[in-house]
């Protein structure tokens, strides 16, 4: 379980890397700026509406007696802006992402290029639009699976006790885990990881996994928290990702093969 705050204090290093580089920042502010007003609308005609649209879509409980009609549609209601509040959560990120695939790729190239001991980082050797529709093709797919996850945990929600105490748990470390594949998915796409081994790797790892991407999903609720955390996010997952595929190590290695190399030529033209 060492895992699940080591998860953490990348969500945290990412954090701290975009508050030395505030130009980059603010550059990552952008896309989330322009999600969080396309949700806030679709919130917005939610709530104002949600009522009739439940009503319309129940129309067998027109001849029931009050309050029974009212307080089924009401629970309905209720429940349907808590399935969207779900949904916008598990989608907000590939939804940013996806709007901000320039701005977080720059982003997360300059980390890498920060931290990397040559100041190097990998780059996509693929033009923009296929980044994009690559990326798009796996948010859709990545969605579909959170979508499927949310269904059951809904269903599981009406368990008595089961409902109110298990299951949000699980909820938030499902939410957890696609925020965490999602988010490291910009710095594995520019280094040619497809989806299929990015979730085998991230499911090698769960709790790595759970330790960045649950603190996010809980701070997600909270209004507008999600926009300003999200450059930092990208920037941890960039350094989370380095670490999964142990490049650190790597790069020392081929530093000290390099060295070794170079004391052996010396050493032979003596």
């Amino acid at each position: 379980m060492r895992d699940l705050g080591v998860g953490f204090q990348y969500l945290l290093k990412g954090q701290r890397w975009v508050a030395r580089h505030g130009k980059q920042y603010g550059f990552g502010l952008v896309p989330g700026l322009i999600t969080l007003v396309l949700y806030v609308a679709a919130l917005v005609a939610l709530a104002l509406w949600g009522e009739d649209f439940v009503a319309w879509a129940t129309p067998f409980a027109d001849d029931w007696s009050n309050p029974w009609a009212g307080l089924f549609r009401g629970f309905l209601t209720v429940v349907l802006f808590a399935l969207a509040l779900l949904l916008a959560v598990l989608t907000f990120t590939a939804v940013t992402l996806l709007i901000g695939q320039p701005f977080y790729e720059s982003l997360s190239e300059k980390v890498d290029r920060d931290v990397s001991p040559d100041g190097t980082a990998p780059e996509s050797d693929l033009p923009l639009w296929r980044d994009l529709w690559i990326s798009a093709r796996d948010s859709l797919r990545i969605l579909v699976r959170a979508g499927l996850w949310g269904v059951l945990l809904f269903g599981l929600g009406f368990i008595p006790v089961v409902g109110q105490t298990v299951v949000p748990v699980l909820g938030f470390l499902v939410t957890g885990f696609f925020l965490a594949e999602e988010l490291t998915a910009v710095a594995m796409q520019r280094r040619g990881v497809e989806l299929r081994d990015r979730l085998t790797l991230l499911r090698s790892r769960k709790p790595l996994a759970w330790g960045f991407g649950a603190p996010l999903a809980v701070a997600f609720l909270v209004p507008f928290v999600a926009v300003f955390l999200m450059p930092g996010a990208v920037a941890g997952a960039t350094l989370m990702t380095r670490a999964m595929l142990d490049e650190e190590n790597a790069e020392e290695n081929a530093e000290e093969n390099a060295e070794d190399g170079a004391k052996k030529t010396d050493h032979i033209t003596r």
